[in-house]
């Protein structure tokens, strides 16, 4: 069921002219060409600053809803092949990544947190979306569990809560083997996103298009980005008969090209 998702790559030259107040720069590595503005309310916008922290002035100001977004370059400057050379310690050791934005007219231009921008053309993960288009229960309470463990491990490399994937909740979405092969060692990248490093947004969270549900499996589609390409893994999920109450848990996880366990 796992689909291949070609990694979008544009390519463009520096073509700044000292005689123009716009200038054209290229997008540091491989990514969308356009970005929109996320994580902002209806009632506010997004802060443009001179340089990449908030210790610099803001100079503009970005519409919570802005689309169409053109990014110059983002700080600290990485590709994943300088990020792959990095100890643990070094990695740690980085700031906070800032981007500098440009709006569609070129008329703006400023320095933002990383965290308040995604691709143009993709959808947040919003709690309040639906979960599952058929209404069927199994399914929407497989979306839940897969966009918890998300969230979870968001929190979790944050520093704000337990690990899902070696913590003691991790049995909420794992069936026991799979929590064994976690323990055995077993696994040389991360499992929610395929690569041993992650630096990137989930776009994505719902049932697979053509076939949600087959014989008691459900699968369950996650689309997000990493180092600028787009990715996607299939979740399934099935009644773990071994705890109490069969309740649903991942018992297989499909990144491109490999899976686990």
């Amino acid at each position: 069921m796992m689909r291949t998702v070609r990694a979008l790559t544009i390519a463009a030259a520096i073509a700044i002219s000292i005689a123009s107040t716009t200038a054209r720069a290229e997008i540091d590595g491989h990514g969308p060409d356009a970005w929109r503005v996320i994580g902002v309310s209806s009632n506010d916008a997004l802060n443009a600053r001179m340089g990449p922290g908030t210790g610099y002035p803001v100079i503009e100001t970005f519409s919570h809803d802005e689309r169409g977004m053109l990014l110059v370059t983002c700080v600290p400057y990485y590709t994943l092949a300088h990020y792959e050379r990095m100890t643990q310690a070094q990695i740690d050791a980085l700031p906070s990544r800032w981007c500098l934005m440009r709006n569609a007219s070129l008329s703006k231009a400023g320095w933002v947190a990383q965290r308040y921008i995604m691709p143009d053309g993709a959808e947040p993960i919003s709690p309040t979306a639906p979960e599952a288009s058929s209404g069927d229960a199994m399914i929407a309470e497989a979306t839940s569990i897969v966009r918890a463990l998300y969230e979870a491990n968001a929190r979790a490399e944050r520093g704000q809560g337990p690990d899902p994937l070696h913590g003691s909740l991790a049995s909420q979405y794992f069936t026991s083997d799979i929590l064994a092969f976690f323990r055995s060692g077993g696994l040389g990248a991360h499992p929610l996103y395929g690569a041993q490093d992650f630096d990137g947004s989930i776009l994505r969270i719902a049932p697979d298009p053509d076939e949600p549900m087959l014989r008691g499996m459900i699968t369950i589609d996650v689309g997000f980005t990493n180092f600028g390409q787009l990715q996607q893994a299939a979740f399934y999920l099935r009644a773990d008969t071994t705890q109490q109450g069969a309740p649903l848990r991942i018992f297989r996880v499909e990144h491109e090209g490999w899976s686990y366990p």
